[in-house]
């Protein structure tokens, strides 16, 4: 095995390791109660989700616990973003 083979292996694990550090630092995934059925793949398909909401937020440059502290006091902020308001920029309007 060449010394490139071994750093893209290496590579592909810690690309894997921080994915499952962010959503366990910040939804604390580790210590979850749910444990039956199909509910602890969908809480982690719900973490993940977003997360990557937040990755491409416009707010670039931002630590994701950073923007979570303040989209937890607004709301209204990540509805408008992903476009599921009536006064949400570029919102599907119905005439009268």
């Amino acid at each position: 095995m060449t010394p490139q083979q071994v750093l893209a292996i290496n590579r592909g694990h810690w690309s894997i390791a921080s994915l499952h550090y962010i959503s366990d630092w910040n939804y604390n995934e580790d210590r979850g109660q749910i444990r039956t059925g199909h509910g602890p793949a969908n809480v982690t398909r719900l973490c993940r989700f977003a997360i990557g909401v937040l990755k491409h937020f416009p707010k670039p440059g931002q630590y994701i616990p950073e923007m979570m502290r303040q989209l937890a006091r607004r709301p209204r902020q990540v509805l408008d973003y992903l476009r599921l308001t009536a006064h949400s920029a570029g919102a599907a309007t119905t005439g009268p």
